[in-house]
C-alpha cells in the first residue's frame, strides 16, 4: 500500500463502517412469510385472460398511475432486492425508498424481506448468498427479480451479477432468505419450463447501482471488483448506473467523466445516469417524503428518463431526490410490465402447445 494508504483506509472505513447496525428483526413475520409454500408452490400467474390481454397491450415506456393501481395490481410483481451500504443509519434510507415504492403502488410483499419485513439486505451479506436468494425467489415467484444497490450495496449488486455469470465460481448454492441457510443444491426447477437449471446463468430483469466507486474502493471487500466494477455481464437484462459529480465517496475522479460509466460485456441494456451535483451520497434513496404531495407524485408519474435529468419545475413541497426517485420508478414500472409480458407469452405458448 502507498504511503498514507493505511490512513486513507482508516478514514474510509470510519465513514462507511462506523456505527454499522442492522434494523431490529423479528423472525418470520406471518404477513410476508405465508406466501411461500415450498419449492413447488409456483403455479402460474393466476390472472384472467382479460387481464393478460390488457397487460400485453401496455406500453412499458409509458405506464400510468391508473394502469399501476387498476391493472398491474391484479398481477404479481418481480421481487425487488434492495441492498443498503455500510454506514449507520443507511438501512433507514433504503427503507424510505421502499416506502416510496409502496406508496407509488408496488406491492409491499415483493419489496420486504419475507423473514422479517425489513426493506433491504446489507451490502456486507455475501454475494453468493444473494445470488442464491435470486434463484430461490425466482423458483417460487416465476418472475425474475430486480436488484437495487446503494453505495457499498451498489458494489454488491455488480458482484452478484458476476456471481450469476459464473465469473467467480462455477456453482452457487440456492440460499433460502427465510432460514438464511444454503439449501444444499446448486440448481432450481425453472418455474416457466419445469426443467432443472443451475443457479449460474440466471438473469435479473433489472439492476441498479447508485454511487458505487470513489473512496469505497479502498475497502477490502470491494477489491475483487477491481477492473470489473464497470463491466456488466448478461446476468442483468437491463442495468442503470447512477453517479453524482463531487461525490468523493461513491464517484471515481470525484464523480466526473467516463470512469463512472458502466459497459455491457455482452447484450445487457445499459444506462448511465448523472444525477445533479449536490445530491448527497448517503441520503439519495430517501424519497418517501415525496408521497406527501399530489403535485410531486403527478410529476414523478409523468417523468420520462434521460441520462442527465434536470428539474424543470418548481414545487410548493420539499422535492429533494425527486430525480432519482422518478428515474428509478419509471424503469421499475417498465420492467414490471416487460417481465409480466414475457411470462404471459411463455405460459400461453405452453398452454397452446404443451
Amino acid at each position: 500500500m502507498k504511503p498514507g494508504g493505511s490512513a486513507l483506509l482508516l478514514v474510509a472505513s470510519g465513514l462507511l463502517l462506523g456505527g454499522c447496525v442492522t434494523a431490529d428483526r423479528v423472525d418470520y413475520l406471518p404477513f410476508y412469510a405465508h406466501q411461500y409454500r415450498g419449492p413447488d408452490s409456483y403455479s402460474g400467474l393466476q390472472i384472467s385472460a382479460a387481464v393478460e390481454d390488457r397487460i400485453l397491450g401496455l406500453d412499458p415506456e409509458n405506464v400510468t398511475e391508473t394502469e399501476v393501481r387498476e391493472l398491474l395490481a391484479k398481477a404479481p410483481a418481480p421481487r425487488i432486492i434492495n441492498l443498503h451500504g455500510g454506514r449507520w443509519p443507511v438501512y433507514k434510507y433504503m427503507a424510505s425508498f421502499g416506502r416510496f415504492l409502496e406508496g407509488m403502488g408496488y406491492p409491499a410483499e415483493r419489496i420486504r424481506n419475507p423473514r422479517d419485513g425489513t426493506y433491504s439486505f446489507s451490502g456486507y451479506l455475501g454475494s453468493k448468498k444473494i445470488a442464491g436468494a435470486v434463484a430461490w425467489y425466482y423458483e417460487r415467484e416465476g418472475l425474475r427479480p430486480m436488484m437495487i444497490g446503494h453505495s457499498l450495496g451498489g458494489f454488491q449488486t455488480v458482484r452478484v451479477l458476476h456471481q450469476l455469470a459464473g465469473n467467480f465460481a462455477p456453482e452457487i448454492p440456492v440460499w433460502n432468505p427465510l432460514t438464511r441457510r444454503a439449501e444444499g443444491r446448486c440448481a432450481i426447477i425453472d418455474p416457466i419450463t419445469g426443467t432443472e437449471r443451475p443457479v449460474v446463468g440466471l438473469e435479473l430483469s433489472y439492476a441498479v447501482a447508485l454511487g458505487a466507486g470513489g473512496l469505497t474502493r479502498v475497502l477490502p471487500n470491494t477489491w475483487n471488483l477491481t477492473g470489473r466494477l464497470r463491466d456488466i455481464p448478461d446476468s442483468a437484462n437491463a442495468f442503470t448506473g447512477y453517479f453524482i459529480p463531487l461525490d468523493h465517496l461513491g464517484g471515481d475522479f470525484l464523480g466526473f467523466g467516463p470512469s463512472n460509466f458502466y459497459h455491457a460485456t455482452g447484450e445487457a441494456a445499459i444506462r448511465n445516469v448523472q444525477l445533479p451535483a449536490g445530491y448527497p451520497h448517503g441520503t439519495v434513496p430517501v424519497s418517501d417524503h415525496l408521497l406527501k404531495s399530489r403535485e410531486l407524485v403527478d410529476w414523478i408519474n409523468a417523468y420520462q428518463p434521460t441520462n442527465r435529468p434536470r428539474l424543470d419545475a418548481k414545487f410548493q413541497s420539499k422535492s429533494s431526490h425527486i430525480l432519482w426517485a422518478a428515474d428509478v420508478w419509471h424503469d421499475i414500472k417498465k420492467h414490471w410490465v416487460l417481465e409480466l409480458q414475457r411470462v404471459i407469452r411463455a405460459e400461453r405458448a405452453q398452454r397452446y402447445d404443451p
